[in-house]
């Protein structure tokens, strides 16, 4: 039997009703065609699964397995029509965290069937890693960096899909020659960094070149972005000055910023006009203060642009993992729950230290405990099952 972490309905209205987690069994899948049975090994949150257990995220469902993003083994493969070169049993994988997305940097080719893997009804049904055992489509497989840790790899998908797009795609134009994306010697803020996708952000910048730096409200994550992941600078945004502060900090021969990865909101346009150079971008991919942001003439008059991101396409996804194989990127961990199936009050906790932003990084469920194949083995389990 494969265990399935799902949401409980209870009454309650959008914003309000908190749904509690619930663990189901169900039959092991077999693969279809062009399919592979993957044992998972780990899972992580993403804030679109607190955003779920509070019902604030669209086309819920309540018997799909949670989680966007896992790390597991192949058990098995089912390569009708024909075989597949590319992956082979006992192969680690990442599958990729949403669908229907295949190539196009400007947006989803149908946007009506895109959607987000884990707990989601529609055109992701029967997706979501928070599971012992998934059935993925071959072409919705990644090999696993071999560099990473199971909980590194869990940790990776959604928030560096979206990073990817944030530093890479969405800043294309950026550049000094005014083709390329932002690189070695721009200067690249990221905001409210702790988070998965700041933090994915600020190590992709890092590891393109630039001169990156961060904002939080926390002493400790900003003395972390900068003596662990390579920032060059940071302030806190409770400073009320914090942009100006910011500023003095950026080298004389470059005082001001190419672009800004943002996911807050509020008030950021105002300071983008003080802290990029003209042409610059905001890129924003979230806003967490609040679902409006203020356009005023100064930021018309320095030629600013707004650029709305999301997750990526299937072909970012691919190039991020590569980028990441290339430069051997550790997603940063924050905490790991083990045996996470079984401990439901624990993955809980989880969703509360993202609750209080607590987390420095991701919170990772494992599924497969360790050594726990050889245990599934010496009893039969997987053997039979299979």
């Amino acid at each position: 039997m494969s265990r399935v972490l799902t949401i409980k309905k209870i009454d309650g209205k959008p914003g309000q009703v908190y749904y509690p987690l619930e663990l189901t069994t169900h039959p092991i899948p077999s693969p279809g065609p062009g399919e592979a049975l993957v044992r998972m090994h780990t899972a992580s949150l993403n804030h679109r699964d607190l955003f779920i257990r509070q019902h604030l995220y669209p086309g819920i469902s309540f018997t799909q397995p949670l989680l966007a993003d896992g790390c597991g083994t192949i058990v098995s493969i089912n390569p009708s029509p024909s075989p597949s070169p590319s992956f082979t049993v006992g192969q680690r994988v990442l599958p990729t965290p949403c669908r229907n997305w295949r190539a196009s940097p400007l947006g989803p080719e149908s946007p009506h069937l895109f959607a987000a893997v884990g707990a989601s009804a529609g055109h992701a049904a029967g997706t979501g890693c928070a599971q012992d055992y998934a059935v993925v489509a071959l072409s919705e497989l990644e090999a696993c960096p071999p560099h990473l840790s199971d909980a590194e790899a869990a940790a990776l998908p959604l928030v560096g899909l979206t990073a990817w797009r944030a530093v890479v795609t969405k800043t294309r134009g950026l550049d000094e020659a005014g083709g390329g994306a932002v690189g070695a010697g721009a200067n690249v803020l990221v905001t409210g960094i702790g988070g998965g996708v700041a933090l994915a952000a600020l190590q992709f910048a890092v590891a393109r070149g630039c001169r990156a730096y961060v904002t939080s409200s926390s002493g400790e994550k900003l003395g972390r972005a900068r003596g662990e992941l390579g920032a060059s600078g940071g302030v806190s945004y409770r400073d009320p000055s914090w942009d100006r502060t910011l500023l003095s900090q950026l080298p004389p021969s470059r005082p001001y910023f190419d672009a800004i990865i943002d996911g807050a909101g509020g008030d950021i346009m105002a300071r983008a006009v003080r802290l990029l150079r003209p042409g610059g971008a905001v890129i924003c991919y979230g806003m967490t203060v609040g679902p409006r942001m203020d356009w005023a003439m100064p930021a018309v008059m320095r030629n600013l642009e707004l650029r709305g991101t999301t997750m990526g396409s299937r072909a970012e996804f691919r190039d991020m993992v590569e980028f990441v194989r290339e430069k051997r990127i550790r997603p940063v961990v924050s905490r790991v729950v083990e045996d996470g199936l079984a401990h439901l009050d624990a993955v809980d906790g989880l969703f509360e230290d993202m609750r209080e932003g607590r987390q420095f990084g991701k919170l990772v469920i494992e599924i497969l405990p360790r050594g726990g194949e050889e245990k599934e083995k010496e009893v039969g389990g997987m053997d039979a099952k299979l």
